[in-house]
């Protein structure tokens, strides 16, 4: 995709997610102005029919899928069939339409979560396929790998220009605050405004402390999405990442820092803890030119501005 290619059409699935917004965010600020969008009342990704319809009437040049149903440990465990059924409904519709439609390049979103749960770490893209994935999000897991898969065939068969990065631990402004919803730092933001403005001298929290993850600013995502965009066109998978990792021990103790909660953290060690580390290998990527820009402490203080913009209650 030519850099200069401004008005080209550009498809962005997803676009109130964290992870659709700030792509659609970093587009628009990249002086990009044919970018087409629709709401799940608009567009029902899971239906063939009505993605097929969409693609037809629109006819897209370019394709961001950031489209998926995603959640943290205990909305995994609870829903795996809908993890597993929506997602490959979306990413089966979406990506054959892109090939039906002679879309000129996709970019398919993948997850860390498709790489094993024993994984040699830093997780290289040679990991990718090579044991059993953490069992707390399998069913997750295995759709974005099925999605894998299709693209990578759509391109042996068909010749479909699709890339497909996976990206670390996303977290930022637009993410859900619902506990049921949320990832790591948008719940642990929320639980420790909470806990200061109530003046509780605890905070319990899921397992150990010990797991170990590596984050990423989702702006830094779009970012790499963007760059992507222009300088990769391999087949291959390709990781996308911070190449840092920390426990979330570490991680609530920063949060609590920066919201300025002085209690104290209990750990509920009958809880999972999910996959006992997750740092990816961007060797790759960084090679190619792309390295992150937003450090943890700045990136954390821009979950709490959006926290405090939800629920305004809190601020001050």
């Amino acid at each position: 995709m030519p850099k200069q290619s401004k008005k080209s059409k550009i498809y962005i699935a997803g676009h109130r997610g964290l992870v659709g917004a700030a792509i659609l965010r970093h587009f628009i600020g990249n002086g990009f102005t044919n970018i087409v969008v629709r709401t799940r009342a608009e567009l029902d990704l899971t239906s063939r029919k009505d993605v097929w319809d969409f693609f037809d009437s629109e006819k897209p040049e370019y394709v961001i899928l950031a489209a998926a149903k995603v959640g943290g440990i205990a909305a995994n465990m609870d829903e795996p069939v809908e993890f597993l059924i929506n997602n490959l409904e979306i990413q089966n519709n979406v990506l054959l339409a892109c090939h039906e439609f002679k879309v000129t390049k996709t970019i398919f979103l993948a997850s860390s979560c498709c790489y094993p749960r024993e994984a040699q770490q830093p997780m290289s893209e040679v990991c990718y396929m090579h044991g059993p994935v953490e069992p707390t999000n399998e069913s997750y897991a295995i759709a974005k790998i099925a999605g894998i898969r299709l693209a990578q065939a759509l391109r042996q068969q068909y010749a479909l220009n699709v890339i497909c990065p996976i990206p670390c631990n996303v977290y930022g402004p637009g993410d859900h605050f619902e506990f049921e919803r949320s990832h790591v730092v948008s719940a642990l933001v929320r639980r420790f405004i909470e806990a200061k403005w109530n003046d509780s001298p605890i905070v319990t929290l899921w397992g150990t402390g010990n797991a170990r993850r590596e984050l990423l600013h989702v702006d830094d995502l779009a970012d790499a999405c963007l760059f992507l965009l222009h300088n990769y066109d391999s087949p291959e998978i390709i990781n996308v990442g911070s190449g840092y990792d920390l426990t979330i021990r570490e991680l609530a103790e920063t949060i609590a820092n920066i919201v300025e909660y002085n209690g104290r953290l209990d750990w509920d060690i009958t809880k999972p803890d999910g996959m006992p580390q997750k740092l990816l290998e961007v060797n790759k990527l960084n090679k190619l030119g792309w390295q992150y820009k937003i450090d943890l402490e700045t990136g954390i203080r821009s979950v709490v501005k959006d926290f405090e913009s939800i629920y305004p209650q809190y601020k001050g």
